[in-house]
């Protein structure tokens, strides 16, 4: 029997780990072993600091629900979803940039017609962010699903606030023949991510800022084109320099001009002030 050390352990380990039948599996896990091992090496982990990380990831890991991926916001405030976003995601520089996902989307959001308001009368300033949604030639790309999400005036998706269990500042929208779309909400806050979780406890320990500026999340999956995760941002919204999960993008801020009532993008007419926000997302085709 070959003693285990401190000298070769990794080795070992690595060794057993390369044994996986999937290839792939078996280059993931034997390089996680040595980046492990390594690090422990480098900080000379404790004990009583090993111990604290399981119980941070047991905590992370209980918290979490169908509605609440505190996992996926760990991975958002290291940075690492967005590195693995942009090695994935590199795309033509006339292409609309990708972002995280984030913790807060889900399926089965609601259908809408082209401007209707998926606000649903909620408070807020009403905001029409239109545009169309076109290929890096410039043709347009109708029948596309805009997946949109976002939170309220307080900062908050529905997820957060416990008695309300339906879909809530999101819905589905579909381009026209002429790739056109119109969104109709209230205008987003910037708001800072959940701080009642084993993130939170850790961010608050650092001088880390824990606010994300005012954005609106959009998924668009077109067959033929790269999938695109992203969000537009508001132009000079707090927190664009500081985002916590390191999101935003020039390219994706854009204005929200203040209009008087009166007509909207849609053909129809509003009777109090209101938001207008021209947007055209630049999808690029698989291949």
């Amino acid at each position: 029997m070959q003693p285990v050390t401190e000298d070769n352990i990794t080795e070992l380990a690595v060794q057993r780990w390369a044994t996986a039948g999937d290839p792939r599996l078996a280059e993931l896990m034997t390089a996680l072993v040595r980046h492990l091992h390594d690090f422990a090496r480098e900080v000379r982990l404790t004990e009583a600091e090993w111990m604290a990380a399981v119980q941070w990831l047991t905590a992370t890991g209980q918290i979490s629900t169908d509605k609440r991926e505190e996992f996926i916001l760990a991975s958002d405030v290291l940075g690492l979803s967005m590195l693995v976003v942009q090695m994935n995601h590199r795309l033509d520089p006339r292409a609309t940039p990708a972002t995280v996902l984030g913790p807060f989307h889900i399926e089965g959001s609601p259908e809408l017609g082209y401007a209707e308001d998926m606000s649903d009368g909620l408070e807020g300033v009403p905001l029409y962010l239109h545009g169309t949604l076109r290929d890096l030639e410039g043709n347009p790309v109708p029948n596309a699903v805009l997946d949109v999400w976002q939170a309220d005036t307080e900062g908050a998706y529905e997820s957060q606030i416990p008695d309300i269990d339906e879909a809530r500042l999101r819905a589905k929208y579909t381009t026209r023949e002429d790739g056109s779309y119109c969104v109709r909400t209230i205008a987003p806050l910037g708001y800072a991510i959940p701080m009642d979780g084993p993130v939170g406890n850790l961010i608050s320990r650092t001088e880390i800022s824990y606010f994300r500026p005012a954005h609106i999340h959009f998924l668009i999956n077109v067959p033929g084109f790269e999938p695109l995760i992203t969000h537009l941002f508001q132009e000079g919204s707090d927190y664009l320099d500081s985002d916590v999960v390191f999101g935003t993008k020039q390219e994706l801020v854009t204005a929200f001009e203040e209009r008087e009532p009166g007509p909207t993008p849609d053909g129809g007419t509003i009777e109090v002030p209101w938001l207008e926000s021209t947007y055209d997302f630049v999808l690029q085709r698989q291949g």
